[in-house]
């Protein structure tokens, strides 16, 4: 399905809104049926038809078909975080005493779920460097029931060999999830290479500019109802119409804002690498990463976020280095239209602080919508005040 027509048309009945480019917010709580059959019939399959804004929505119902179809799904369910999301994936596919296998230091509030909520029911989880098959393949166990991946990650953006996973997965009768975020489903379909549910967080790209939160689970039918029958109505953690259609609005132009993204990154990319305060970047896409011949095999594009160490012997001095920027705000988070830093150090002490760990010197950067120049000249003052 072409990519144009999905972010322009699909889902969108323009006769059954007054031919309004724009689609309405359908902002209400519930809706009017006419017969009690109507009614009896969604209270045995509330993903049937309106309801209540809880489960289905018009708005939302146009943002679900054009996801799903940008990951090449049969559905999609909307979230109003990656968080959640997250939380009904996995819940949905875990019972008592069963075991997940996740690569390691996944995202915070996924990592979380795995080590303080899970474990009060029995689930356990063991981590692995997710960069080799055989990790995989030794942390299986009888009751395996979910795999769950991020690739790649939004520090180091290690990957993992997103098809042979899946069919060692699909041979255990494994649920497979991934968190997609830092490709979004323009630069990498999870489904098309044989994952099971692909996850992204919409605040990302997809709202692109910083301005609402929500995540997304793409996969088959026949899933999505099953998260839908019970973890997403009983969380009640669905998107509300007005973010759905901020959403809705961001995806127009995503593609032209990736494609500017990305061609800022690689000039920013090389600025770092020849700056003699950087002892090296991290960037899939950038021939010095140690699986690029991967990130090339599965991914169609990167854009965005890179990580790149400095030279330091202090905390003070990248300190020094992230306060003096003048245009790049220190922030968690990418995607939107501003440039964004995230040290590592922020969660260290200066007693912490070991030059000798590259890690403490890891800086995580996002390139926004600005001119590249204007990036580069922002840490070219930065070094020279700080490094």
């Amino acid at each position: 399905m072409d990519i144009s027509y999905i972010i322009n048309e699909l889902g969108e009945d323009r006769e059954l809104y007054f031919n309004a480019v724009a689609p309405p917010i359908v902002q209400t709580s519930n809706f009017r049926v006419n017969t009690v059959e109507e009614l009896k019939s969604l209270f045995a399959d509330e993903y049937s038809g309106y309801l209540y804004s809880r489960g289905l929505n018009p708005t939302v119902e146009i943002l679900r078909k054009k996801l799903a179809a940008l990951d090449g799904a049969e559905d999609c369910l909307v979230f109003n975080s990656g968080a959640s999301a997250i939380f009904a994936a996995v819940l949905a596919n875990v019972k008592a005493g069963d075991h997940i296998v996740s690569v390691d230091k996944p995202y915070t509030w996924a990592q979380k779920m795995f080590d303080v909520v899970l474990p009060r029911f029995g689930v356990t989880t063991t981590y692995i460097d997710g960069t080799a098959i055989e990790n995989f393949e030794r942390a299986i166990l009888p009751n395996t029931t979910v795999i769950y991946l991020e690739s790649p990650n939004s520090w180091d953006f290690k990957l993992q060999d997103l098809e042979a996973v899946a069919e060692l997965a699909k041979a255990e009768n494994i649920v497979t999830i991934i968190d997609n975020s830092y490709c979004s489903p323009l630069y990498q379909k999870p489904i098309e290479l044989g994952i099971d549910i692909a996850m992204q967080t919409a605040t990302k790209y997809i709202g692109g500019h910083s301005d609402t939160v929500g995540g997304l689970l793409c996969g088959t039918r026949a899933m999505m109802k099953k998260i839908f029958d019970s973890e997403f109505l009983n969380i009640g953690s669905g998107i509300q119409p007005f973010n759905a259609w901020l959403l809705i609005r961001g995806l127009r132009t995503m593609p032209a804002r990736l494609d500017r993204i990305s061609a800022t990154t690689r000039t920013v990319a090389a600025f770092l690498k020849s700056h003699p305060q950087v002892e090296g970047i991290l960037f899939p896409f950038d021939e010095s990463f140690p699986q690029y011949d991967l990130a090339r095999r599965q991914m169609k594009g990167a854009c965005g976020l890179l990580s790149f160490y400095v030279h330091a012997q202090s905390r003070a001095r990248i300190v020094a280095f992230c306060e003096s920027l003048k245009h790049i705000m220190m922030a968690v988070s990418w995607g939107g239209h501003e440039s964004l830093i995230l040290p590592k150090c922020a969660s260290l002490s200066a007693e912490q602080f070991d030059p000798a760990i590259q890690e403490h010197r890891m800086l995580r950067l996002y390139t926004g919508l600005e001119e590249a120049q204007y990036i580069i000249d922002d840490l070219s003052q930065a070094f020279l005040k700080a490094l």
